[in-house]
């Protein structure tokens, strides 16, 4: 399990350490910075890449187990699916979803409490298409008035995202304009659509409501991309839901507890319907 170290290095620097990677807590204000000023930020290298196999091998078999059954995965679109993952290992493991880096930079950007309450998959397979150009929520109240960070995807791969396999796209920026504004701007060639390349083990936190799309996947493999979803604690996300073990629920500690909006129930359903509804603003 990842342990976070604060530990003097200096005058007043600390180190937030998780167990394969070690950042400074000034790194921890940069990826913030990059947060707020962007839409987005790229932590490379976070996870141990034993961990990321671990977690390929087992969403290998969910995967080929969901695409069989009724219902399994939900439809984003021509050949791109979404699968929300179960609470069993290796998806259950809060060095993942409560990882001190990650935790380090939400703590830095999110100024109430906050939750998490989406564990999920989106899955782009070969014959994909562009996406709409799109954010993932509204604004608070409208385009003109500015919106903060009140929701963060958390997103890694769990295969090596280059340019044929379907890479995220997002305009630097655009979280903080009107959608009509950043459009504009867009297509005018002012604010790029920038692909964002990742290796295994490489994180991105970014603001859902940056405009962003999908891109095909070119290759013969899926490219499954893992979302975790934290949004403040007043948000109603009614497209998402956790549902974990009461075992599994009990065993946690009292502020991880805190951290997840989720069901609880004594045992995990063998087979649910995906009931994912695909939101583009």
């Amino acid at each position: 399990m990842n342990l976070t170290l604060a530990l003097p290095i200096g005058a007043d620097s600390k180190l937030v350490q998780s167990v394969e990677t070690v950042f400074t807590e000034s790194e921890l204000d940069r990826f913030a910075e990059e947060l707020n000023r962007d839409g987005i930020c790229v932590i490379r290298g976070l996870f141990d890449r034993d961990l990321i196999d671990r977690w390929k091998v087992a969403f290998d078999a969910l995967f080929q187990e969901r695409q069989q059954r009724p219902g399994g995965l939900a439809p984003r679109g021509q050949a791109r699916c979404y699968a929300t993952l179960p609470w069993v290992a290796p998806f259950a493991d809060p060095a993942v979803y409560s990882n001190p880096i990650i935790r380090g930079v939400l703590n830095r950007v999110f100024f109430q409490e906050y939750k998490l309450v989406q564990l999920a998959a989106d899955i782009p397979l070969q014959g994909s298409q562009y996406q709409e150009i799109h954010r993932d929520f509204r604004p608070l109240f409208s385009d003109q008035i500015v919106t903060p960070l009140y929701a963060l995807a958390v997103n890694f791969s769990l295969v090596e995202v280059t340019e044929a396999n379907g890479p995220f796209e997002m305009a630097r920026g655009t979280h903080v304009m009107s959608r009509e504004e950043g459009l504009v701007k867009i297509h005018a060639g002012e604010i790029p659509m920038e692909q964002f390349y990742m290796q295994p083990g490489d994180v991105m936190i970014r603001s859902p409501l940056a405009l962003h799309r999908g891109t095909p996947n070119l290759t013969p493999q899926p490219r499954p991309m893992i979302v975790m979803g934290y949004v403040m604690h007043w948000l109603h996300t009614q497209k998402v839901d956790l549902t974990l073990p009461r075992a599994y629920y009990e065993s946690l500690s009292p502020e991880i507890q805190e951290l997840l909006r989720c069901r609880v129930v004594d045992q995990l359903a063998d087979s649910e319907v995906e009931t994912y509804i695909n939101f583009a603003y």
